[in-house]
């Protein structure tokens, strides 16, 4: 069974900037589709990055510009760079691997795509 673990979530200062991790144990991250989501309680959770396996990256309109996903092959591990941080950015961040899209119209996971935890950011004003 593999597992992501994410990390890197933070208290920062609108404008701030965070980069977040996402760790694998059992699946090799640069064979698939993997993404990054965020979710605020009672809400449902939003596809905001994704990378595709031969490298292809894609947004969603909310954090493209300010948002940048990446991954290191030798660490197994895929990045989300995030800058310029705005209040309304604040959320639990989780990733996830076997995507069911990854493009410029959505980016979805099934719910057996998120193994980890997440991890808490919240930007204040």
């Amino acid at each position: 069974q593999w597992q992501l673990a994410e990390s890197g979530g933070d208290l920062v200062q609108s404008g701030g900037t965070l980069n977040l991790s996402c760790a694998s144990s059992g699946l090799v991250l640069e064979y698939n589709m993997v993404g990054w989501f965020r979710q605020v309680p009672g809400k449902e959770r939003e596809g905001i990055s994704c990378i595709t396996r031969p490298g292809e990256t894609y947004y969603s309109d909310s954090v493209k510009g300010r948002f940048s996903i990446s991954r290191d092959s030798a660490k197994n591990t895929v990045y989300l760079q995030m800058n310029n941080l705005k209040p309304e950015d604040t959320a639990r961040y989780y990733c996830a691997a076997l995507l069911d899209r990854c493009s410029r119209r959505a980016i979805t996971a099934p719910a057996s795509s998120f193994t980890g935890q997440g991890t808490q950011v919240a930007v204040s004003s």
